[in-house]
């Protein structure tokens, strides 16, 4: 499966913003999704996870603010992301799991076998 995330910018501390990933080339229904970000300096962090089944889970820094969704008709998952703070800046980037287990989800990044590019998303206050 190919990825390609869109959606990042520039906003100020208290915005939304909604990014996108859009998926190609495999069947979308059987991988549950994630949602990574990297900030200058920093290690790649969890941020969101959604499984087949629609369960989710999130890194405890975006839990309340962010929230992610999938639309298998559209092959593409989002994240919804409000009340953004300066340290939410960062490139944010999607993954993809094939799994047959419908409700597993995934924080680790070794776990996914497929990324997108990246997208920045940049938090001014």
């Amino acid at each position: 499966v190919q990825l390609q995330a869109s959606g990042g910018g520039l906003v100020q501390a208290g915005g939304s913003l909604r990014l996108s990933c859009a998926a190609s080339g495999g069947t979308f229904s059987g991988y549950a999704m994630g949602w990574f970000r990297q900030a200058p300096g920093k290690d790649r962090e969890f941020v969101a996870t959604i499984a087949r089944s629609d369960a989710t889970d999130y890194g405890d820094s975006v839990k309340g603010r962010f929230t992610i969704s999938r639309d298998n008709a559209k092959n593409a998952v989002y994240l919804q992301m409000n009340s953004l703070k300066p340290g939410d800046t960062a490139i944010y980037y999607c993954a993809a799991r094939s799994t047959p287990l419908n409700r597993a989800y995934y924080r680790r990044q070794s776990e996914y076998n497929a990324w997108g590019q990246g997208t920045q998303v940049t938090v001014s206050s």
